[in-house]
């Protein structure tokens, strides 16, 4: 059984990573910290170029025609970068609910899609929602909801189903967000148009999981990356300080973490993809393993940097930022190990 990338995947990634170092590496990110924007246009307008936001729509409608893999391998190199576009929002949301809806056409095209799950009661996607759908009209408040102020469509929780709705005429406010790289706004619908899709949330879940846990897997290793060129580079008593014991078990920690998360990543998407028995199983794993991974090596990354790690001008906060923004994004942490559990017990 081999879990390994094909050349063909790994060439994907290589001439994803050359793309985002020719465009700055973290420059755009920087951009729109400063600017405020929502998203990098530019950056945008490049992946779209690229043919990345079709990869997993089939040839007849422009698409790539590949699948789960390939998202993951380009999900990883975003996150090394903390891309600054609706990438997430729209392919491991909204055109994974498409797809699983069998409506690919639907995510065709150079839309922005996004899925709002959440609701202001703190509902979360595994709750009922109170949004409630009548005669095709769906009413109700969704937030917080990943580029709702840049979206043009959505997928939209109501009840225990998942509807698809254009976002015309919603109205739309901005939330005040940790990551501003990745804005939120509250979406609220008022007898808006929408269809059912047939897919369950969890089936939903499931495949955004693995690809946001291979977002994490490559924020988690740029992170990694950081710290020990930095501890290299900083002298301390004449000597680099990566050379002391105490930094060099820090770093050994992080590496540890980070691949144990990559076993459960590469056993997660392929259970996923390959429609395994104990894939729910696996997508809980490669989450919760990347989760953490992201979020210690982030934090871990910013100790290692010193009295400097905190600032501003200091690019460790960007990884923190997104690592506690996407632990968030899909349901807390403990909702997940009990997921887990419960796919761990009926096996």
């Amino acid at each position: 059984m081999d879990f390994a990338f094909s050349d063909e995947q790994r060439l994907i990634g290589r001439s994803a990573r050359k793309l985002l170092e020719r465009r700055g590496d973290l420059q755009p990110t920087r951009e729109v910290l400063e600017s405020g924007a929502p998203y990098h246009e530019a950056l945008w307008k490049d992946a779209l170029g690229a043919g990345w936001p079709l990869t997993a729509l089939p040839e007849e409608l422009d698409g790539e025609g590949y699948g789960l893999l390939e998202l993951a391998v380009l999900a990883e190199e975003l996150g090394r970068v903390v891309a600054p576009i609706p990438f997430s929002s729209t392919v491991y949301l909204a055109q994974s609910a498409l797809l699983l809806a069998g409506e690919p056409e639907t995510a065709a095209g150079e839309r922005i899609g996004t899925a709002a799950l959440w609701e202001p009661e703190g509902r979360g996607p595994r709750v009922p929602a109170r949004a409630q759908v009548a005669d095709g009209r769906l009413t109700g408040v969704k937030r917080p909801v990943p580029d709702g102020m840049v979206a043009d469509y959505a997928v939209v929780l109501a009840g225990e189903q998942l509807y698809f709705a254009e976002l015309d005429g919603v109205e739309r406010r901005p939330l005040e967000a940790l990551d501003p790289t990745r804005p939120q706004a509250e979406l609220s619908f008022d007898g808006a148009p929408c269809r059912p899709l047939g897919v369950t949330v969890d089936a939903l879940l499931e495949r955004a999981a693995v690809l946001f846990a291979f977002e994490q897997l490559g924020g988690a290793q740029r992170c990694l990356e950081m710290a020990v060129a930095y501890t290299k580079e900083r002298h301390q008593f004449g000597r680099p300080i990566g050379s002391f014991q105490a930094v060099k078990h820090r770093l050994a920690d992080m590496f540890v973490a980070i691949e144990l998360a990559r076993s459960n990543c590469y056993y997660g998407v392929w259970a996923v993809a390959g429609g395994a028995p104990d894939a729910a199983a696996a997508a809980c794993g490669a989450h919760i393993a990347a989760t953490e991974a992201y979020a210690f090596a982030a934090q871990e990354n910013i100790h290692l940097h010193g009295g400097m790690g905190f600032t501003w001008d200091a690019d460790p906060h960007l990884f923190l930022k997104r690592a506690r923004s996407i632990e968030l994004l899909l349901g807390s942490p403990p909702e997940w190990r009990e997921q887990l559990m419960v796919h761990l017990e009926a096996a």
